[in-house]
């Protein structure tokens, strides 16, 4: 008699790989991408089916509490990132270079591009800026690392481009930005986040270069998105950007969450019978008898 089993069997997802990227592109398929810091949100994301995995030094602000991304170090990065790399198998894991980790030379920035991939689990890694990074673009490409761009807003220079603005508003702004582009994809970027720009220059760039671009507050127009987990599922309560659509409040859930389980401590309704293990009854009348026998007095 042959038996069928109740549970679904769940094939495992082939790995996602810069090729994949290029490919979606060529296809037309929206590339999805999202940022994780720990193992159970990497596990997660990782199960519900994302492209790519940015372990951004977004957790800067999201995770340890900082008031932008500049303090994040690259021991930071790469502990988390390792955590990461332990929950998802199948999404192209991307680490982000923090500030100072590959503005000093391009020695550095290779050195540091390197530690992601072989003390942080990544497959490749991304940094910001344009024509001011071909040089260490090329370099870290040429040691067999991918590397992802970053134009338009870019964290990192916030106190440079006087806040967290959006850019490429005006048409030296665009040209500009297109033309870092193009550079960008000459010195061997396999993607290239825009973040902040207006959504008709995206499209257009989006347009005029091979390699895939992934839109943040940049519209519909890229070949891919990504957000901030954090911000999509409403756990980071300083503020929300505009481009965010929020999928979840999860903050709130957490707050009331908590307070339900004060309450139930103060009013000593937890823990209840059913949260507690007990012992069999002639297992503790022994033990009182024992107990009671050890300090009776003389």
């Amino acid at each position: 008699m042959s038996t069928v089993s109740v549970f679904p069997v769940v094939s495992a997802r082939k790995k996602v790989t810069v090729l994949t990227f290029r490919e979606k592109k060529e296809r037309g398929e929206p590339i999805t991408m999202l940022t994780a810091y720990d193992y159970p949100t990497a596990l997660a994301l990782d199960q519900a089916g994302v492209d790519s995995i940015l372990v951004g030094d977004s957790l800067g602000m999201v995770v340890l509490g900082y008031e932008n991304t500049l303090p994040v170090t690259m021991e930071e990065m790469l502990h988390h990132s390792r955590a990461v790399s332990r929950g998802a198998k199948s999404a192209l894991l991307v680490g982000d270079m923090p500030f100072m980790s590959y503005q000093v030379s391009v020695e550095e920035a290779v050195r540091n591009a390197g530690r992601f991939l072989q003390n942080g689990g990544m497959d490749a890694i991304k940094l910001e800026g344009g024509r001011e990074r071909i040089e260490a673009i090329r370099s870290i490409v040429s040691a067999g690392i991918p590397v992802m761009g970053h134009l338009g807003l870019t964290p990192q220079s916030v106190h440079q481009l006087g806040g967290f603005r959006a850019q490429g508003k005006t048409v030296a702004a665009a040209r500009r930005l297109l033309e870092d582009a193009r550079l960008l994809e000459e010195a061997g970027c396999f993607s290239l986040v825009l973040e902040s720009i207006p959504a008709q220059l995206a499209e257009y760039i989006s347009l005029q270069i091979s390699i895939p671009t992934i839109g943040i507050g940049a519209g519909a127009g890229c070949d891919g998105q990504v957000l901030v987990t954090h911000d999509l599922l409403g756990l980071f309560e300083r503020f929300t950007p505009k481009f965010v659509k929020k999928y979840a409040d999860l903050h709130d859930e957490m707050q009331k969450a908590f307070s339900d389980y004060i309450a139930d401590v103060q009013t000593q309704q937890f823990p209840a019978a059913q949260h507690t293990v007990s012992m069999a009854e002639v297992e503790w009348r022994e033990f009182l008898q024992a107990a009671e026998q050890e300090i009776s007095p003389l």
